[in-house]
């Protein structure tokens, strides 16, 4: 199989602990795209203004013709000019349901329009990784997001280092999300709320079609719950060697290399360049 197209995870996947791209994931990822027009497409939960030093460490940014995939899929962009081609968004009403529960919650709270961050109740933890990842965002001083009524909201995170708390709240917000959210885990830390039907795996669907690639000719990879939907999906499915457990077993190959190590260079030299690794 001649694959056309990467769609690949940003944190823990691409970047190492230092939140940077590894020079040999760089120069993999290069070389596939010059000598066998393989597309490699960033698939975020993140937003697409969030990963600018990422798409400029990769000379994605501002390139004609090539995208990404972000908020979990709930926006495709081409990155020449920020030209938005697809967009699922949660109701702003529905967010803000969203964002009273966590309140109440023990829970960092993360509200993404499709340009901003808004950070609230910041954790230490939160706090160490935001400086590491340096992200920007507002931190408004009120719990309250209707200054937001007008604006687009992507999607709603809480953030908690023990994700089985994470998961303990699933049942208990049922009757806000039930219907109307999707709602998936990622990066350890991470409980996320999209619009129903949103997904990496729909995005990356989306993308193909649009790109008139077969799905059989893309892959996918990434380390976490979030990734499932583009594992399943994808014509061959990756996942690093940091990766939890559960989405390991969803594979068709899981990486000698961890992120700090190149997952990526690893499945290009391997899928693409058929070497024996």
């Amino acid at each position: 199989m001649e694959y056309k197209l990467i769609a690949c995870d940003l944190d823990e996947t691409l970047l190492n602990d230092d939140h940077l791209v590894p020079d040999t994931n760089i120069y993999w990822i290069q070389k596939a795209r010059r000598e066998h027009n393989v597309r490699f497409v960033p698939a975020t939960g993140r937003g697409y203004m969030q990963i600018l030093p990422e798409l400029k460490q990769l000379q994605l940014y501002k390139q004609p013709h090539e995208y990404t995939l972000s908020f979990n899929g709930g926006a495709l962009t081409e990155n020449s000019d920020y030209h938005l081609l697809d967009w699922h968004g949660l109701p702003f009403e529905k967010m803000k349901e969203i964002f009273e529960f966590g309140l109440k919650q023990d829970v960092c709270i993360h509200v993404y329009t499709n340009t901003t961050l808004y950070i609230y109740h910041l954790s230490e933890s939160e706090r160490e990784r935001l400086a590491s990842q340096k992200l920007d965002a507002i931190y408004p001083e009120e719990d309250s997001v209707d200054f937001l009524k007008d604006e687009p909201i992507a999607k709603i995170l809480f953030q908690n280092i023990d994700v089985p708390y994470l998961m303990s709240l699933e049942p208990k917000i049922k009757h806000i999300t039930d219907g109307y959210c999707a709602i998936s885990y990622s990066s350890n830390r991470y409980m996320e709320f999209n619009a129903l039907g949103v997904d990496k795996g729909e995005g990356l669907k989306d993308l193909a079609e649009r790109l008139s690639i077969p799905i059989e000719e893309t892959i996918a990879v990434g380390d976490n719950y979030n990734d499932l939907s583009m594992l399943k999906v994808a014509g061959l499915s990756v996942v690093a060697a940091n990766g939890v457990d559960d989405v390991k077993k969803e594979a068709d190959y899981v990486t000698k290399a961890d992120n700090n190590e190149g997952v990526v260079a690893e499945l290009i030299r391997k899928f693409i360049y058929h070497e024996d690794i």
